[in-house]
């Protein structure tokens, strides 16, 4: 690895179940040996998860001793439940959120809280809490799935910079050179708070290509071929990516990468697998 030090973190989602809980939490505790700067936990469309957010983020930071930090969305929250929220999270000793725009639920054509984008959300926190709170916000490198162009992706994303926003983690994306020139015209305009690539390793073919469809990632033909290729062989499909992702990172660290972001999906060893070959 070009630098063994460099800082990672991993996010997860709020399992809906005891059990879920339990294994997230065992989960948790093996990747928290990989010594992340902090964990980060999803909020559903339209704030779906709000409480299961909230206890998840609680459990992480108490029982396993890695910070951790919630996604607030704004989408369907008034202002007085964003304060009570935040109130509440500065109380419990959080120190890090991830501020977002968020999903909206389906059927909702528009945002219907208060705050309808993701830099009113970061004013907002930063009216209300000052600078208790780190913020991290979303990034895109090859764009919103919702925005109208590029350019127009490019002033949004300065937009929330220039909020306040302290850094942000991309969307996962499998091509380094659209994260390399996101980072070159983000500069360019003269932002320079640290752009944090995600990293989603590829266990399950279908899953991740129902995923990336809807969000906008684009999986390269090559990928897409050689994983339909492998078919129903979990074990090859789990092999190629954990290749395919480690040859990403070393990218990604050597051309200066200010840290990794892994999507870990609620599971540990296909994250572990990468950072193993990384480290090796």
């Amino acid at each position: 690895m070009t630098n063994r030090n460099i800082p990672i973190n991993f996010e997860f989602f709020p399992p809906k179940t005891e059990a879920g809980q339990a294994k997230l939490v065992a989960v948790a505790n093996v990747l928290a040996d990989e010594q992340p700067e902090f964990f980060s936990v999803t909020y559903g469309a339209g704030g779906s998860t709000r409480d299961g957010t909230r206890r998840t983020v609680l459990q992480l930071n108490n029982e396993v001793g890695v910070p951790a930090a919630p996604h607030l969305s704004c989408v369907g929250d008034s202002r007085e439940d964003l304060r009570t929220l935040l109130n509440d999270y500065r109380a419990q000793g959080i120190q890090r959120i991830v501020a977002l725009r968020g999903d909206l639920p389906s059927g909702m054509g528009h945002a219907s809280g208060e705050l309808r984008y993701a830099n009113e959300l970061v004013e907002f926190i930063r009216a209300e809490t000052g600078d208790h709170f780190k913020l991290e916000v979303a990034a895109y490198p090859e764009s919103h799935p919702q925005a109208p162009n590029f350019e127009t992706d490019l002033k949004n994303f300065i937009r929330k910079a220039q909020a306040g926003a302290d850094s942000a983690i991309t969307q996962y994306f499998f091509n380094a050179d659209c994260y390399f020139h996101f980072v070159d015209r983000v500069r360019q305009a003269g932002v320079d708070i640290p752009i944090i690539p995600g990293i989603m390793p590829i266990t399950n073919y279908s899953k991740l290509a129902r995923f990336s469809d809807a969000c906008g990632a684009e999986i390269p033909r090559w990928i897409r071929k050689q994983l339909e290729a492998y078919g129903d062989d979990s074990d090859s499909i789990k092999a190629f990516g954990t290749e395919v992702i480690s040859q990403l990172c070393e990218r990604l660290i050597e051309g200066g990468a200010p840290g990794l972001h892994f999507y870990t999906l609620n599971q540990a060893e296909p994250t572990v697998a990468v950072l193993r070959n990384l480290r090796g």
